[in-house]
C-alpha cells in the first residue's frame, strides 16, 4: 500500500552545528523522532532511543554534552535532559530540568549554561530562564507575562530578543531584554497587527534582522540597530514574504522567498545585500518558514549551512550547503516514481475573493471522487511540503484539493485576517465555493469528502454541519466540535492566544456557539471518521468524544479512534499505520 510505503520513509530535520562541524538532527527512521549526530565525514550516531518524541537538541559549546528536549505521549510538556558524547554506544540521558506538570522549552545553549522558557511559575505565562550547568542554579531573565514563543540571544549574550504573542490575532510583539539588568524594551507595540519572525542577529551583535509585515501586507526584512534604537527596511517585496539568516563570519546571508506555498533560498552578500546565486535545491518545495521545516542553521565559522528541505516528492532531508554553491544531502531516500507536484489554481468564492488551491491529480485509475484536505492553524498554510496522506490519497485514485482558505498565512496580512473572530464562517463558505468549482476540474461534487486536522478538523465538522448537502464524508483529526467547550477546556496557557483568534468566552459566547459544528449536529448526514490523541493539550479529547456521541445517538455513522500515547495528532509510526489505512478504507466505502 502506497500509504504504508510513504509513512515508512524516514525524515531528517537539522537542529544544531558544533564548532567542529558536527550536526545534530532529528531522525524518525525508528518510528519516532530521535536525536542523531552526523559527523563531518558523514558518519551517523544515534544519541537517543526514547519511546516518545524528541523535540529539540543543542550542543553545549566547549564540552562533549548535548541537551535534549523531549515529551511524553505527545503532551508537549517538554522536559530537558543531558547526555555526554564521550559515553560509548548510546549515551545515557540524565534529567536536567524535569517537572512533568509544566513545559520547559529549550531555546539555546551556551558554554556552561542553557536558556529555556517555562510556564512553571503559574501554568500560563512563560518565563525566560538561564541555568548554570555546573551549579544547577536558575536565573530568571524575563517574567513579565505572556506567551514567549521565540527567543533569540545575541552572539555576545548581552541581549535577547523575545517574540511574544500579542493581543491581536496572528501577531507578535518583539521585546529586547538586557541580560545584565533584565531591563525590557518594547520594540513593537503590544496590540499592533504585525507578524514578526524569524529573528537573526548580525555577527557583531550590533543589530538583528527580522521578517516582519509591520506597516505592509507582506513580510519584509527589517533591521533593528540596538545602539540607535532605529528600524530600517532592508529588503521589501510587495508580492512575496522574505526572511534572512546572516552567517556568523559576516560574509553572507541566506535570503528566503515565500510565494504560493514554495520557499526558495538564495545566497547574498551580507555587507551590501548583493545576490550571489540561488541555492541549488530542487524546485517546488520548501527550505524554511514552515512548521515542518526548520530554518537554515549556519556553522560557527560560516563555512556551511545545514538546510532542511522537503517537497511533495522529497521527504524532509538535510543538506550541507557551502557558499561556493556545493550542496550535499546527508542522506538519500528513494521515493516512489508516481509522486507528483500539484497544480496551483484559484477558486472563485462567494464574495469574489480567489481562494488559492493546490490540486493533486489521481496517480492511480481515477475513481471520480475528490478529497478536500484542509490545513490546521488557522494561522498556518498548505505548503508545498512532504505529505504521505495527500500523495497516498492521489495514489488511491482520488483528486485531492488542498486549499488555502481565507485566514491562511503566506498570502499577505489582508488574506489571513479575513476569518478573524466574527468572520469565522466566511472561511467555511470557501469550502462551499470549492465544492461548486469541482466540475471545472472534471470532479464530481457529489462524491467529495473533507479531510483535516486541528483547525482543519473544525473545518471538516463545519463543512458537514453547515453544508450537509455538499459533502459525502469527513475525516476529522484532533478537530474542534464546539468553539465554546474547546476554549473552556484547552490548556490554560493556550486559551488567551486562541481567544484572540476565535473570540472571547466572556463577550463572544453567543457567536462562538453559533459558529460551532455541535450547534448544527442535527443537520449532519455525512458519515465521519474521527482520530484523536488522549493527551492532546491543544484540542481536548472531549471534542472528539462529544461529536461522536452526538452523531451516534442520532444514527449517523461515526467511528472514533483514540490513541492513549498520542497528543495533538499522530507522531508515532505504529499509530499512523494503524489509523490512516482505516481512514482510507472509510473513504473508499463512502465515496464509491
Amino acid at each position: 500500500m502506497l500509504l504504508t510505503t510513504l509513512f515508512s520513509l524516514p525524515t531528517t530535520l537539522a537542529l544544531d552545528i558544533d564548532d567542529e562541524g558536527r550536526m545534530l538532527v532529528l531522525y524518525d527512521g525508528t518510528g519516532t523522532r530521535q536525536v542523531n549526530e552526523v559527523a563531518p565525514d558523514g558518519t551517523w550516531r544515534a544519541l537517543t532511543d526514547l519511546g516518545d518524541t524528541c523535540r529539540s537538541a543543542w550542543f553545549v559549546p566547549g564540552s562533549s554534552q548535548v541537551v535534549v528536549e523531549h515529551d511524553t505521549g505527545g503532551d508537549e510538556r517538554g522536559q530537558l535532559s543531558i547526555l555526554d558524547l564521550a559515553d560509548d554506544g548510546l549515551p545515557a540521558l540524565t534529567p536536567l530540568v524535569h517537572d512533568a506538570e509544566y513545559i520547559h522549552h529549550l531555546v539555546a545553549a551556551r558554554a556552561g549554561r542553557i536558556l529555556y522558557t517555562t510556564n512553571r511559575r503559574n501554568g500560563v505565562d512563560f518565563d525566560l530562564v538561564t541555568r548554570d550547568l555546573a551549579t544547577g542554579r536558575d536565573t530568571v531573565l524575563y517574567d513579565a507575562g505572556g506567551w514567549v514563543m521565540a527567543v533569540d540571544p545575541s552572539p555576545d549574550d548581552k541581549w535577547v530578543v523575545l517574540s511574544k504573542a500579542s493581543s491581536t490575532a496572528n501577531s507578535m510583539q518583539l521585546l529586547l531584554v538586557d541580560t545584565s539588568s533584565r531591563a525590557v524594551t518594547e520594540l513593537t507595540p503590544e496590540d499592533a497587527h504585525n507578524d514578526q519572525g524569524p529573528v537573526a542577529w548580525l555577527p557583531d551583535s550590533s543589530a538583528f534582522v527580522v521578517s516582519s509585515n509591520a506597516g505592509r501586507d507582506r513580510k519584509a526584512i527589517r533591521r533593528y540597530d540596538v545602539a540607535d534604537a532605529v528600524w530600517t527596511d532592508v529588503l521589501v517585496d510587495d508580492a512575496r514574504d522574505l526572511a534572512a539568516w546572516p552567517s556568523p563570519d559576516g560574509e553572507h546571508q541566506l535570503i528566503a522567498v515565500l510565494e504560493d506555498g514554495e520557499v526558495t533560498l538564495a545566497l547574498h552578500r551580507l555587507e551590501d545585500g548583493t545576490a550571489i546565486a540561488p541555492v541549488g535545491l530542487p524546485a517546488g518545495g520548501c527550505a524554511a518558514l514552515t512548521m515542518a521545516t526548520p530554518d537554515p542553521i549556519w556553522s560557527a565559522d560560516g563555512s556551511f549551512a545545514a538546510i532542511t528541505y522537503n517537497s511533495p516528492v522529497v521527504p524532509p532531508t538535510v543538506y550541507r550547503f557551502m557558499p561556493n554553491g556545493e550542496l550535499t544531502a546527508i542522506n538519500q531516500v528513494e521515493v516512489p516514481a508516481e509522486l507528483q507536484h500539484p497544480e496551483s489554481l484559484r477558486v472563485p468564492s462567494f464574495d469574489g475573493e480567489q481562494v488559492p488551491a493546490f490540486v493533486f491529480r489521481p496517480t492511480a485509475p481515477d475513481l471520480g471522487s475528490t478529497v478536500v484536505h484542509v490545513h490546521g492553524g488557522p494561522e498556518a498554510a498548505a505548503m508545498r511540503i512532504w505529505s504521505p496522506i495527500i500523495s497516498a490519497l492521489a495514489g488511491e485514485g482520488h483528486t485531492v484539493v488542498v486549499p488555502n482558505v481565507r485566514g491562511s498565512a503566506g498570502y499577505g496580512k489582508r488574506w489571513y485576517s479575513l476569518d478573524d473572530r466574527q468572520l469565522r464562517l466566511d472561511s467555511v463558505k470557501d469550502l462551499a465555493a470549492i465544492n461548486a468549482w469541482l466540475p471545472t476540474i472534471g470532479a464530481d461534487p457529489k462524491r467529495a469528502a473533507l479531510w483535516g486536522g486541528s483547525y482543519g478538523g473544525y473545518m471538516v465538522l463545519a463543512g458537514v454541519s453547515f453544508q450537509p448537502e455538499l459533502w459525502a464524508a469527513g475525516v476529522d483529526i484532533v478537530g474542534i466540535a464546539s468553539l465554546v467547550t474547546f476554549l473552556e477546556n484547552t490548556s490554560d496557557y493556550r486559551r488567551a492566544m486562541r481567544e484572540r483568534e476565535y473570540g472571547y468566552l466572556a463577550t463572544d459566547r453567543e457567536f462562538l456557539e453559533s459558529a460551532s459544528p455541535l450547534s448544527r449536529v442535527d443537520d449532519i448526514r455525512a458519515p465521519l471518521f474521527v482520530i484523536h490523541g488522549a493527551n492532546d493539550p491543544r484540542v481536548p479529547l472531549s471534542e472528539a468524544e462529544q461529536i461522536t456521541e452526538a452523531l451516534t445517538s442520532r444514527g449517523v455513522p461515526c467511528r472514533l479512534l483514540v490513541y492513549p500515547d498520542e497528543g495533538h495528532g499522530l507522531a508515532k509510526l505504529k499509530n499512523r499505520l494503524d489509523a490512516y489505512p482505516q481512514a482510507f478504507s472509510f473513504l473508499r466505502e463512502h465515496l464509491a
